[in-house]
């Protein structure tokens, strides 16, 4: 399945199932086949995806220090593909909360 959120202020944004999910459990959404967020949501939806971000940071350089005091030394690079941040994937949904909000435009999904 997809997700795939429209509103009248931005272009569709599309999103495969487990992540579309994942962004609507952190802002507070049951993800279902059908949904909306109201302007008045957007500003603390947009803020629970920049805690989330920073979160999954903090843990991502932790790790990387975790690693460094244990093999005393920075890890070479690896060279198979890396793992999409959150960051990397809310970017769009968050400018697109923006954008709606600045309109007074609500954002739906399955409809």
């Amino acid at each position: 399945m997809l997700y795939k959120f429209k509103s009248k202020a931005t272009g569709d944004l599309i999103m495969l199932e487990p992540q579309g999910k994942h962004i609507l459990k952190l802002i507070g959404k049951e993800p279902g086949a059908k949904g909306i967020i109201l302007p008045n949501e957007m500003l603390t939806a947009i803020d629970a995806l920049n805690v989330a971000v920073a979160q999954e940071e903090l843990a991502i350089q932790a790790a990387k220090d975790a690693n460094k005091a244990e093999d005393g030394a920075a890890a070479p690079a690896a060279d198979g593909p890396r793992a999409i941040s959150l960051k990397q994937r809310v970017v769009p949904f968050i400018d697109m909360l923006r954008r709606a909000h600045a309109e007074d435009k609500e954002v739906v999904w399955g409809v």
